[in-house]
């Protein structure tokens, strides 16, 4: 196991009732910004329940936030923060909206083109504290302190990490998920699905507590998965689906071995050029990625395959392909299709042009061991036809 440094400042209300919480989180005299999506917490009465526990706050709003949230429509969230001497931002929606209010509490007291942030990556020297209210379990963003961000008018879907944009804290009711579409829930867990493989398989490292804690979150999401998408307002399935996700992407699983995140790195070029769902850009460059790196990460694949497809037996190369092709199958028992032909795109050219991005921007050598170049990612595509 390599070193590591562990620290979540994060702090995690879980369960029914919590956004009361939010009343002692924030300072009495505090000046907020609330960040939302499209207005669907106002019919699910989360928009209230918030709105009861800040109180007498002064609170200005902030609407219209979008998946794949875009640098355009923050913007105008960063001028406003500082023309009003905003002092919190509290996110109320899903990962976009969380990703989208880091962005703000970054951009807010940053000297210079706040797009530097996403494309340089610089350390910040400081950012506007975040709270959120999750409603939509996915990204993992309510703990940890990453953000991914759009800006269509570049066809551009850029990331970026640093630990000022922790949220202070996180209030997580299950209840609040209950009237999420199918689609979006769908998302949710093919999302987390793909974030612990990022984090899992590569290669050993003698990391015995993370990978148990990854094979574990795993088969949460496969068991829990279908039941919480055939009944929605089953507490405890959907209770299962947030902490999942949550702990999918909060650091822990991920300190001290190596990380791939290329299926990520790709999929964000198609989410940029075709607006393809993210989570369903994963579910068409994973299977396709597992095949190509099969070597590479062979010895994790019969480990993945053996502790969470329960493929022990037969030969070696026969459990890869099986282990494979039932994470195909699970994403696409979750409605998620994974391959280009579902989407009407030309695999072809679009391996093309997504390998010409990357190598124009730098991005030549990805995966745990650096050696997806933008000419295997066109084979990777490719073979997604």
């Amino acid at each position: 196991m390599e070193n590591f440094t562990f620290h979540i400042p994060t702090r995690i209300h879980f369960g029914r009732g919590q956004i009361a919480r939010i009343d002692r989180e924030l300072p009495a005299s505090a000046r907020v910004l609330l960040l939302a999506g499209g207005g669907s917490i106002k019919q699910n009465g989360v928009y209230d329940q918030v709105k009861r526990a800040l109180g007498d706050r002064i609170v200005f709003e902030h609407w219209g936030v979008e998946a794949n949230p875009d640098f355009d429509t923050l913007m105008p969230a960063v001028a406003l923060c500082r023309r009003e001497r905003v002092e919190w931002l509290l996110a109320v929606g899903g990962g976009s909206v969380l990703d989208g209010t880091k962005f703000v509490a970054a951009a807010v007291p940053f000297e210079g083109d706040p797009w530097e942030i996403l494309t340089k990556n610089p350390r910040l020297k400081e950012a506007l504290p975040v709270g959120s209210v999750l409603t939509l379990p996915a990204t993992g963003s309510e703990s940890n302190g990453a953000a991914v961000i759009s800006r269509r008018s570049f066809k551009e879907k850029l990331s970026f990490v640093d630990p000022n944009v922790f949220p202070r804290f996180s209030i997580l009711d299950p209840e609040t998920t209950f009237s999420l579409p199918p689609r979006q829930v769908a998302n949710g867990i093919g999302d987390a699905f793909c974030h612990v493989i990022e984090q899992y398989l590569t290669f050993p490292v003698d990391a015995a507590v993370q990978d148990r804690f990854a094979e574990s979150i795993l088969r949460i999401l496969i068991d829990e998965g279908p039941k919480t998408l055939a009944n929605p307002t089953d507490y405890a399935a959907r209770a299962n689906l947030v902490w999942a996700a949550t702990w999918a992407l909060n650091t822990a699983i991920g300190l001290g071995v190596p990380q791939d995140w290329a299926t990520h790195t790709i999929g964000h070029e198609i989410t940029a050029l075709h607006g393809i769902d993210h989570a369903r850009t994963l579910a068409i460059v994973l299977p396709s990625l597992l095949q190509e790196e099969r070597g590479p990460k062979r010895t994790k694949l019969l480990q993945y395959a053996a502790r969470v497809w329960d493929l022990r037996d037969g030969a070696e190369d026969a459990r890869i392909d099986t282990a494979i092709a039932r994470t195909r199958a699970f994403y696409e028992s979750l409605g998620i299709k994974t391959r280009f032909s579902d989407y009407q795109v030309d695999a072809p050219a679009m391996a093309a042009e997504v390998a010409r991005r990357l190598a124009n921007r730098g991005v030549t050598r990805i995966g745990e061991r650096g050696d997806i170049t933008p000419e295997v990612v066109e084979r990777i595509l490719v073979a997604a036809v």
